[in-house]
């Protein structure tokens, strides 16, 4: 599968890889300790978000945005941010997409 990616590589005179650009939500979400649940991320969960929805809204992304990463269409995101507990595997692609891991996807 060739998932559409926002990384970029930039080479040296050389031209071997010297920089690696990332876009900003992924260098957050890498921030944070793997499995480890943010306090805003849990809040809104708690007032009634879903764990996709408060992810995505903590790492300031708009549906588009994530659902251009996991190669879909928004409303076929914004369909899947709705439900409590997706399937494994498209907790697993949503995650890639967020720049967290699926277990933190899990609550």
């Amino acid at each position: 599968m060739n998932a559409p990616t926002d990384v970029q590589i930039i080479n040296d005179a050389e031209g071997n890889p010297a920089f690696v650009v990332i876009p900003y939500a992924q260098y957050v979400a890498q921030k944070i300790e793997p499995d480890l649940i943010p306090h805003e991320v849990v809040s809104r969960i708690v007032d009634g978000s879903t764990p996709i929805r408060a992810w995505r809204e903590h790492l300031n992304l708009t549906q588009d945005e994530v659902a251009k990463r996991m190669g879909i269409s928004q409303p076929a995101f914004a369909q899947q941010e709705t439900v409590a507990k997706p399937r494994k595997a498209t907790r697993e692609k949503i995650a890639v997409a967020l720049g967290i891991t699926a277990n933190q996807l899990e609550l």
